[in-house]
């Protein structure tokens, strides 16, 4: 039982950093906008926050610092593609590249440096209590920032005003546009957001999961896994979380694997869940088969189970919105 709480223990370290960069997408998509430049951001932002802790001796200032860089990079993509109305795909993935090569030149004189992490938060009372208090007595704050980044998140979007204005722009911008919601300046605010949110993931990454700043850094591809989980999340933060620790917990588990099948060589096991997590996109995405459908139609369970999963994305998403033409 000990060894089942730590290893859920190790995937909530895992994912938490992905957790708040698929949120932060989550929320960029919600708004109508693709934002490719996650993989970048989160390097740029990984190198940001360690060498602001290791120069201030201040890791959340570090994280405050990944925060600011996930913005500025999300800014440059909201301001030329919803504003200048260019492509939001090519931005994006100009950005991440332009991001990665900064991140490698100008975090070198950082590379391999000692610098501050965040370190445990323990909960006091909480960590002599059976099972919960080996998952949650002692964890890193990114674990509970993540937690209560998913909750939050999940009010904002369902519960509240601005959930609704963010789910209008990015499902009918012109509707949204006819009821007086300034458009443009909404989906700019929530890409600012969710752009903080992945500059928190690559602070998550330097100065938590791995501290430090090196090549390889360890979180390259996490950008790329991020975009697919929002997809298989069907654009909900919940179920984009849950989405995001489903990969972590296949990370932890090629971990264990690795020591139970010695003579298997280690690449197999630290590329392994890539693939799996394709094998479930793709069984996700055969529920919109004709004969997949006729099957969910006759049972009554999977169909409310199928409602329930819905993985239709906002309806303008990557649409550019120019409120100058009228209704």
């Amino acid at each position: 039982m000990d060894t089942f709480a730590l290893t859920i223990a190790a995937i909530l370290m895992a994912g938490a950093p992905l957790v708040l960069a698929t949120l932060g997408e989550t929320l960029t998509e919600k708004a109508g906008i693709i934002n490719l430049s996650l993989d970048g951001s989160i390097l740029l932002s990984a190198m940001a926050a360690f060498a602001c802790s290791a120069t201030f001796d201040s890791p959340w200032l570090g994280m405050v610092a990944g925060a600011a860089v996930g913005a500025a990079i999300a800014g440059v993509l909201g301001v030329i593609g919803i504003y200048l109305g260019q492509s939001q795909l090519a931005v994006g993935f100009i950005l991440t590249l332009l991001s990665r090569d900064l991140a490698y030149f100008l975090g070198h004189n950082f590379s391999r440096q000692p610098g501050p992490d965040l370190g445990l938060w323990t909960i006091p009372g909480l960590g002599d209590a059976p099972f919960v208090g080996l998952i949650f007595g002692s964890q890193s704050p990114v674990v509970y920032l993540s937690l209560a980044a998913v909750a939050f998140c999940w009010w904002w979007m369902y519960r509240t005003e601005g959930g609704m204005r963010l789910r209008a722009v990015g499902e009918s911008p012109r509707a949204a546009f006819g009821r007086g919601i300034r458009v443009r300046l909404v989906r700019l605010y929530y890409c600012l957001a969710g752009g903080a949110l992945v500059g928190l993931a690559g602070g998550a990454y330097s100065l938590a999961v791995k501290p430090g700043w090196g090549r390889p850094q360890g979180c390259e591809g996490a950008g790329w896994i991020a975009l697919a989980i929002v997809i298989f999340g069907g654009w909900h933060p919940v179920r984009a979380a849950l989405g995001a620790f489903f990969f972590a917990a296949l990370q932890v588990s090629g971990i264990y694997l690795q020591e139970i099948f010695p003579s298997i060589p280690a690449p197999v096991f630290q590329v392994a869940p890539f693939p799996m997590m394709i094998l479930t996109l793709l069984a996700v995405n055969m529920g919109r088969m004709g004969w997949v459908q006729d099957i969910v139609r006759r049972h009554p369970f999977l169909k409310a189970l199928s409602r329930g999963w819905s993985i239709e994305a906002p309806a303008a998403l990557g649409q550019d919105f120019d409120p100058r033409k009228g209704l």
